[in-house]
């Protein structure tokens, strides 16, 4: 089978069933995405190790996924039921505590580059299971439904996987100048500007579609998509490129692991978080 047909297959399939599980019921959609984010930890930390470097690799990946699960059920669970205002700090209190023990148990493991090994496992937990976790933000507190499925999440899906989609078949095709030569060879201005250009108009569709969502609102998520999601494919090509591999593993048939499948969601998920957060709050 062709890389074409087989990344084709594997977005089509990982669309359709995370789509189907946000109209079924949230919490599948979280379990889902627990999956990914310990699969994207285990490859991350597997990815990094190497002769003098050695990441606290089960540590972290337990560790973010503690911090996925309680930053999810803080969004899922109300506060007024489950503990006032300890559980209303919860996350930051699963964040710090996490984020710390990094520094006490390197003290017993007897590793070379202990300074490294520390600032991995927490990047591991920051870059991975943070960005995750906001995605359920989106799941359980987006108010505005179509059909039993959130419109904000669920646009937000359709906005990056087509912004992808259309920059990665458009530069592959037609891609002349590069974009960011000394980071990603592959990406080009043509297939940069296909994507912006499809998802602008992907933004349109949804704003008929999904008519509680305004059509302001639509622009502005699909502006954050666009930017940040961009610095998220170049981050993890700069990762990638750093440490001298073609693709974060082998476990997504056509694209590889599951940090060259999600990487323009792991920059983009913090910023469309907040505008989120703005948008019910102000």
């Amino acid at each position: 089978m062709s890389n074409f047909w087989a990344r084709t297959i594997t977005g089509l399939s990982m669309a359709f069933i995370l789509l189907a599980a946000l109209y079924f019921s949230g919490w599948i959609f979280a379990t889902i995405f627990l999956l990914i984010t310990l699969a994207g930890l285990w490859e991350f930390y597997g990815l990094v190790s190497g002769e003098n470097v050695h990441p606290q690799k089960i540590y972290g990946t337990a560790a973010g996924a503690l911090v996925y699960i309680i930053t999810t059920c803080f969004f899922f669970i109300p506060g007024e039921t489950s503990g006032g205002l300890l559980w209303k700090n919860a996350p930051v209190i699963t964040i710090v505590i996490t984020l710390f023990l990094p520094f006490i148990f390197e003290i017993f493991r007897k590793k070379s580059a202990p300074l490294s090994n520390i600032s991995i496992t927490i990047l591991g937990i920051i870059y991975i299971s943070v960005p995750f976790a906001l995605l359920n933000a989106f799941s359980k507190q987006d108010q505005v439904q179509f059909h039993g499925i959130p419109e904000f999440l669920t646009g937000y899906f359709i906005l990056t996987w087509l912004y992808d989609t259309a920059a990665y078949l458009y530069g592959k095709q037609f891609g002349k100048h590069k974009f960011f030569e000394r980071i990603s060879p592959k990406k080009t201005w043509e297939g940069t500007i296909a994507g912006i250009t499809v998802a602008f108009l992907t933004s349109l569709a949804l704003s008929l579609l999904f008519r509680d969502v305004s059509q302001s609102n639509w622009l502005i998520l699909t502006f954050i998509v666009v930017i940040f999601g961009t610095f998220g494919d170049l981050v993890e090509s700069l990762f990638k490129r750093g440490l001298h591999v073609k693709d974060s593993g082998t476990i997504l048939p056509g694209h590889g692991g599951i940090l060259d499948r999600f990487d323009t969601m792991l920059i983009s998920s913090p910023f469309v978080f907040v505008y989120f957060y703005l948008l019910n709050t102000i």
